[in-house]
């Protein structure tokens, strides 16, 4: 961000000037591709398990609550994992767990327990953790300070890439070319090729990166950074209050996602059968994927603070004309929330982890552990829809967005705070 400057480079061990970071950065940005497919893999998922063992819609809600509460009970010892062991090793640990979590979906299967298909999917989702907790900070690192959000905002469109074709290529996998949930729902056993293939992808991409030289990143070392010695992270008000941050965004995404094909089978809304209704999300994700590739050319040159407030404050009246107008209008309104939902993760991690230096892994552990939102805004968004509508119920991740927005607002005096407790 270009308000905020250490002037602390974040460069490899060896020859600096020399360095090349094409290499390890596109090695990384593969993971965030990998992830997003993954992640969304489970909303192909939930339709074929809840028909299999005649699920209620809380029950079959279950998995996305075993796969994001993972990210709360994994993020801080991932944490601590990194700054004992490094970044390296995070990855391979949380591709060969995630892995491991693939193939527990073979027993869970011959078993036929449901039991079993949620302990896979805490098994996989916790090496997805440890991934993001460890690829997050390092992208970041990769290169000059104030062009981490830029860098986070290209590798999270991969992510966005990921999350945009994860659906059709689940769906085809799990249900067949034409085959219909209904007859096809008496068996789980289709559920077996799909992560079995995942374990081995999984499993091949580790052998890969224990091959694979990265740099070592001195900053987020002890050695590196004396500065941060004797410091909590609790003394950095724009970790904390990032967060929050990635609390409320997770959660406010997660939960429009979650309510539109309802939505959009509201006769004042565009009354369209949920079949329909489906084939518009890929819009709400696709638009996350093209903005980030605006945003992380635009962040080259504007301050990432400022264009998280912007996006901010363009959903807030995006979300107020949806609760507002009806029609294709209200329709068109939420999905380009989207859109503008694009650079805000790994601009508010990027901002949020500045100038932590040796305290940057536990620090992305705490923001990891923020991705809990996720289960928990969409719980809040499903009471109001109950009690006041589904329309009026959007006042919740609208609330989520105006935080964000004051984020964006104060993060710069935020960021002061803390360096001048850094340098006393």
């Amino acid at each position: 961000m270009s308000e905020i400057n250490t002037n602390q480079s974040y460069v490899a061990s060896g020859d600096a000037k020399n360095n090349n970071y094409l290499l390890p950065l596109t090695a990384m940005t593969t993971l965030f591709f990998l992830w997003g497919f993954i992640t969304v893999l489970n909303d192909v998922l939930i339709p074929r398990l809840k028909a299999v063992f005649d699920l209620s819609y809380t029950e079959a809600m279950l998995v996305q609550f075993c796969f994001f509460s993972a990210y709360f009970i994994v993020s801080l010892p991932a944490g601590a994992f990194l700054k004992r062991f490094g970044y390296k090793n995070g990855v391979l640990t949380g591709l060969v767990v995630a892995a491991g979590g693939c193939l527990l979906f073979y027993p869970a299967v011959v078993v036929h327990e449901y039991w079993l298909f949620l302990t896979a999917l805490f098994v996989l989702a916790s090496g997805i953790t440890v991934l993001q907790v460890s690829a997050n900070p390092y992208v970041a690192a990769l290169g000059p300070e104030k062009t981490a959000s830029s860098r986070l905002n290209l590798a999270q469109a991969l992510n966005s890439l990921g999350t945009t074709v994860g659906p059709a290529v689940g769906g085809m996998l799990l249900f067949g070319a034409g085959a219909s949930m209904a007859t096809d729902a008496a068996s789980a056993d289709s559920v077996k090729v799909p992560y079995l293939m995942l374990a081995g992808a999984l499993l091949l991409i580790a052998a890969v990166f224990a091959f694979l030289k990265l740099p070592t990143i001195e900053a987020h070392t002890e050695e590196g950074d004396c500065k941060a010695r004797g410091h909590k992270l609790t003394e950095a008000p724009h970790l904390v209050m990032g967060v929050v941050a990635i609390f409320c965004y997770v959660g406010a995404e997660v939960a429009i996602g979650s309510f539109l094909v309802n939505y959009f089978a509201e006769p004042s809304i565009a009354g369209m059968e949920e079949h329909t209704a489906a084939k518009y999300i890929s819009y709400y994700w696709g638009g996350a994927m093209v903005g980030r590739f605006i945003g992380s050319a635009a962040l080259q040159k504007v301050a990432p603070s400022k264009a998280l407030m912007f996006n901010a404050i363009a959903i807030i009246a995006l979300l107020l004309l949806t609760m507002s107008t009806d029609g294709k209008l209200a329709m068109f309104a939420v999905l380009a929330v989207g859109l503008f939902n694009s650079i805000m993760f790994p601009t508010i991690f990027s901002i949020a982890i500045e100038g932590l230096g040796s305290l940057t892994s536990k620090g992305s552990g705490w923001l990891c552990l923020a991705i809990v939102g996720g289960a928990l805004v969409p719980l809040v968004q499903g009471f109001v829809a109950d009690n006041a509508g589904i329309q009026i119920s959007f006042i919740v991740p609208m609330v989520c967005y105006i935080f964000i927005a004051w984020y964006g607002l104060n993060v710069v005096s935020l960021y002061k705070q803390w360096q001048q407790k850094v340098e006393n």
